[in-house]
C-alpha cells in the first residue's frame, strides 16, 4: 500500500511497510525526498514543488503524526539513514549506483564498506561534496556517459535538492537526498540509541548530544500547535 496526503503543501507518500515502499520505487525516476517537521513547519516553496514532482517519505516522527491525524490509520516512518541501505540490498543486483557528498575519506570508507557487504553492487562512480558550481557541468558530464540509475546526494537540505533537481533535468535516475547518513554509515557519526528510534525521541537524543541544536528543533512547539489545529 502506497498512497499520498497533502501536508501544508507537500505531497508526503506513506506506506504500511518498507518492503511495499521499495517495491514501488522499482521503476521510478525523479527525487526521493524525506519530510520531517522542520520542512513541514518552514515550507519552503521549493521543495514542496519537489515533494509534488517527486517522491517524498515521512522521514521524521511529526511527519507521521502528521498523516495520522489527516486520518492514515496504519503507516510507518521511513528513516533515511536506513531507507538507502534498503534500497542498495533490493537493487545491487538490478540497478548500479553514483554517490555525491561528504569528504573523500569518508566517500572511500562507504565505498568500501557497500562493496564488501554487498558484493554484487556496482558502484559507477563517486563524487566528494566539495565541488565548486563551475564543478557541476563535470559531475554532469559524467553521469550522461556512466548512467547510473540511482543516485544518492549527501549535501544536506535543501542543497542537495537543488543539486538533484539540476542533475536529473540532465540526466534521469532515481535520486535520493541522504543528509549525514554517509557520515553514519562511515561511522564518523553515531546514531542514537535504538531504544529512543523505537519510541519516536531520536530528535530529543540528537538534542541531548548537541544542544546547539536547539536553534532548529524549537520549530517542534509551534509545530504540533499548529497541528493540533488543524493547520496542516
Amino acid at each position: 500500500m502506497n498512497s499520498y496526503k497533502l501536508i501544508n503543501g507537500f505531497k508526503v507518500r506513506y506506506c504500511d511497510s518498507i518492503t511495499s515502499f521499495i517495491d514501488s520505487l522499482k521503476n521510478e525516476t525523479g527525487l526521493l525526498m524525506a519530510v520531517n517537521a522542520e520542512k513541514i513547519y518552514h515550507s519552503n516553496p521549493l521543495l514542496k514543488e519537489i515533494s509534488n514532482k517527486g517522491i517524498a517519505y515521512p522521514d521524521g516522527i511529526g511527519a507521521v503524526l502528521a498523516l495520522k491525524i489527516k486520518g492514515v490509520k496504519k503507516t510507518i516512518r521511513i528513516p533515511g539513514c536506513e531507507l538507502w541501505l534498503d534500497m542498495v540490498k533490493a537493487f545491487k543486483k538490478t540497478k548500479t549506483f553514483y554517490i555525491i557528498g561528504s569528504t573523500d575519506s569518508v566517500l572511500n570508507k562507504v565505498v568500501s564498506k557497500l562493496k564488501f557487504e554487498n558484493q554484487e553492487i556496482k558502484i559507477l562512480g563517486y563524487q566528494n561534496g566539495y565541488f565548486k558550481d563551475e564543478e557541476i557541468n563535470l559531475i554532469i558530464d559524467e553521469l550522461k556517459i556512466k548512467k547510473p540509475d540511482i543516485i544518492f546526494v549527501a549535501l544536506g537540505s535543501p542543497k542537495q535538492e537543488i543539486l538533484m533537481q539540476s542533475l536529473h533535468k540532465n540526466h534521469k535516475a532515481l535520486y535520493m537526498g541522504l543528509g549525514g547518513s554517509l557520515d553514519i554509515f562511515a561511522g564518523e557519526i553515531l546514531r542514537s540509541p535504538k531504544i529512543f528510534r523505537d519510541n519516536g525521541l531520536e530528535w530529543f537524543y540528537r538534542l541531548i548530544s548537541d544542544p546547539k541544536r536547539i536553534k532548529r528543533q524549537k520549530v517542534l512547539i509551534p509545530f504540533l500547535f499548529n497541528l493540533i489545529r488543524g493547520k496542516y
